[in-house]
């Protein structure tokens, strides 16, 4: 799919993008977005009431992308994100997009991935909890390497599956 876009898709254009995400958002949908964490819900409202309207990423691609860079600048603004041109970072081969997020040093995300994501597939791509998964502060004990007892084991639903999870995000 080949993007119209306005600005360029780099760092320096992503938050022009995210801005006209804020404009359309207000001037279309009456919806404010403030970049906050709780403005993503209503993200996903504008994105449901995309795909309940039957359309597809052809159809609205440069609006997605511009929601993305909106979900981008919440972590930016919130979280000291950054914006990384994704061929120079471990999601060159499988971003699908010039830009993502590196939300920690060597730790990257894909808002803009992931708001085509939220059209396609609904509720299971909630960008309220893709904000919550990547801003997650990892602060569980680490078993005592002299202790006599065995850790308990870690239930599969709970932790992610490890190798290229591992690679890309370092968790």
């Amino acid at each position: 799919m080949e993007l119209q876009l306005e600005y360029p898709p780099t760092p320096e254009g992503a938050p022009l993008h995210a801005q006209m995400a804020v404009d359309a958002a207000r001037n279309i949908s009456q919806i404010d977005l403030d970049y906050t964490p709780e403005s993503l819900p209503r993200v996903d409202q504008i994105i449901d009431r995309l795909r309940r309207d039957g359309a597809s990423p052809e159809q609205v691609g440069e609006s997605l992308f511009a929601f993305g860079c909106y979900v981008g600048e919440v972590f930016v603004r919130h979280h000291n994100g950054k914006w990384r041109v994704a061929a120079e970072t471990a999601m060159r081969d499988i971003s699908g997009f010039p830009l993502v997020m590196e939300v920690a040093v060597g730790k990257y995300c894909n808002p803009i991935g992931k708001v085509f994501k939220r059209l396609m597939n609904g509720d299971v791509d909630n960008l309220e909890i893709f904000y919550q998964t990547f801003t997650k502060v990892e602060d569980e004990p680490q078993p005592d390497a002299s202790s006599e007892t065995a850790p308990e084991p870690e239930v599969a639903s709970q932790q992610p599956k490890k190798g290229l999870w591992k690679r890309l995000f370092g968790s």
